[in-house]
């Protein structure tokens, strides 16, 4: 027995398989130059992901592969892969061979049978063309010719063996029921799982009338690995796995301080600014509270901005939509026509919410959109849907996030069984970056549209319910009137409105009134001030002309003493006779 010293152990490389999120969920993807099991049922996607580990290894990591079918012919693999984004028209034989092994139907077996002979003519078909991966697609056709238990093992050795001496990566794909397939032990061939370094579990079955298709890596021998089922839906280009978010990714995703317009003035400014770009929106309300309004003035607003928009709605066809948004003043019509926006009914759109989910990423990346809206994303916690469709919208909003996406949403609440702000099966609330919510006030008979922000992360808000008015002229915010500590809104704010124009018309008047009447006062006492003036003249001049003849007079009768003095002294001095 040989023994190992610990430190000259490697690390056991992987081969990537190029399937998004697989290779997330087993830390880069299958063990290289070892093999790999997997398992599934019909329909659930067995030959779809091992041709596409062998066309990525082809493509992108010039390694040669081969697949052995032995069940479909290599004509009909080749036309079924044809609808897949995957140029296998590029791959000659001399990067990816095809076999051919399936058996004849009307085949009698005679004497002994192995695989010996086959993977004779696979090593020198390796050697040939440089192999580093190889698929035998359905080995358990070929397994069910031997005779007994005994042989089967036998065999799945040899093959076991053939593929660790060429240090060839080999992915084996099993047929399994239902019930098999998530199995720890699978049967007839359950001894397999302990032979092969990795086991994958592929199901397909049907929640409530919905396609939910679920992954499970089982084992996966010198690598950690999520252990959790993830669904998967097989698009356009092939496989795409449900991956969680892995440990920093968050810190891959730029943030960004750049405001971008709601679309609505008022509301931007109730925002601080607006929504942040690449942020993530939630606006909640029951039907008819302009959830679809809102969403289309944001359309509208960033295709003014030039920024290419994808409109997903679950509710209305195009045509409807561009209508119907026409008649509160948001036109859409141009932007469709000059490609700016892409208006996509989802009605069109099938299956499970993964289904949904990377439809309207493929469809994002052909728009080449910076802003995105989907209205309701409720829609997708509908029956069938509901165990995943949580995990589908936070899946939707971290992958906005890492792209830079302005994501907008919208969340029907059920007015029939909850009347709560938050209530949605979704609960994604507590992810968004902004959520605003839209509700009805019933006030003097009439039913109004308000509008409040819960929560805006980064900035500061205003936390005033404003009433929601939809015209013509387009959505706008009113101000908010109070009394007695009640938000006014329809006829009684109307008739608050009224009375404080009359309010001011009747003190404008009254000020008027009152400027006449100060200008009248002034006007008389300037002419009181004007008479008391003259007066006050005339007096002065009086007592002028009083001083001036006192002082005559006293100047005369001074010369009058003086002179009758002289004249009595001339008197005085004549001689008596």
């Amino acid at each position: 027995m040989k023994s190992v010293q610990p430190a000259l152990v490697k690390v056991p490389a992987k081969a990537p398989t190029g399937i998004t999120g697989f290779d997330a969920i087993t830390g880069g993807g299958l063990p290289r130059g070892r093999s790999t099991l997997l398992v599934g049922g019909s329909g659930s996607g067995k030959t779809v992901l091992a041709l596409q580990f062998l066309v990525h290894g082809a493509h992108h990591c010039k390694e040669p592969g081969i697949l052995v079918a032995f069940e479909e012919s290599a004509q009909r693999i080749l036309a079924n892969a044809a609808s897949f984004d995957w140029q296998l028209t590029e791959l000659g034989p001399k990067k990816l061979f095809f076999m051919d092994a399936q058996p004849p139907p009307d085949l009698v077996r005679s004497g002994d049978f192995d695989l010996g002979g086959m993977l004779a003519v696979l090593a020198s078909q390796a050697r040939k063309m440089g192999a580093r991966r190889i698929v035998f697609d359905a080995l358990d056709v070929a397994l069910a010719l031997l005779p007994d238990a005994l042989a089967k093992r036998r065999e799945v050795y040899r093959l076991h063996e053939w593929l660790l001496a060429r240090e060839l990566t080999g992915l084996i794909t099993l047929k399994a029921g239902p019930e098999e397939a998530v199995a720890i032990s699978p049967q007839p061939f359950g001894f397999m799982q302990f032979m092969v370094d990795c086991t994958v579990l592929l199901s397909h079955g049907v929640v409530l009338g919905v396609s939910q298709r679920n992954l499970r890596v089982q084992k996966y021998r010198g690598s950690s690995f999520d252990e959790d089922e993830s669904p998967f839906v097989i698009g356009k280009n092939g496989f795409e796995v449900a991956a969680a978010r892995a440990p920093g990714r968050a810190l891959d995703s730029k943030v960004s301080n750049e405001r971008i317009s709601s679309g609505v003035e008022r509301l931007d400014t109730m925002l601080g600014g607006g929504y942040y770009r690449g942020a993530s929106v939630l606006i909640t309300g029951f039907s008819g509270t302009a959830k679809t309004s809102l969403s289309g003035a944001f359309a509208q607003a960033a295709c003014q901005r030039g920024e290419r928009t994808l409109f997903v709605s679950f509710d209305s066809t195009g045509s409807e939509l561009i209508r119907n948004l026409a008649s509160v003043g948001v036109r859409l019509d141009r932007y469709v026509k000059n490609g700016c926006l892409r208006i996509i009914s989802a009605r069109a759109i099938s299956g499970s919410a993964e289904s949904f989910l990377v439809a309207i990423k493929t469809l994002a990346r052909e728009q080449g959109a910076r802003c995105l809206v989907i209205d309701p994303v409720s829609t997708w916690s509908k029956p069938g849907n509901a165990l995943t469709a949580r995990s589908v919208a936070e899946r939707l909003i971290d992958w906005a996030k890492a792209d830079g996406t302005t994501l907008l949403c919208t969340s029907l609440l059920d007015e029939m069984s909850s009347q709560s702000e938050g209530s949605s099966s979704l609960q994604i609330s507590k992810i968004a970056d902004t959520w605003i919510h839209l509700n009805y006030l019933l006030q003097a008979g009439e039913r109004n549209r308000g509008l409040s922000i819960i929560k805006s992360r980064g900035t500061a808000h205003s936390n005033q319910v404003r009433e929601l008015i939809l015209s013509t002229t387009g959505v706008t915010l009113a101000d908010t009137y109070t009394a007695g500590g009640e938000v006014l809104m329809g006829a009684l704010r109307w008739e608050k409105e009224r009375a404080d124009r009359v309010a001011t018309e009747v003190n404008e008047v009254a000020g008027r009134l009152k400027r006449v009447r100060l200008d009248a006062e002034e006007a008389e006492l300037e002419v009181r001030v004007k008479s008391l003036q003259t007066e006050l003249l005339a007096k002065q001049v009086e007592k002028e002309l009083l001083v001036r003849s006192t002082e005559s007079r006293k100047g005369e009768l001074s010369r009058g003493l003086t002179r009758m003095e002289q004249l009595r002294g001339a008197d005085a001095a004549k001689p008596a006779r």
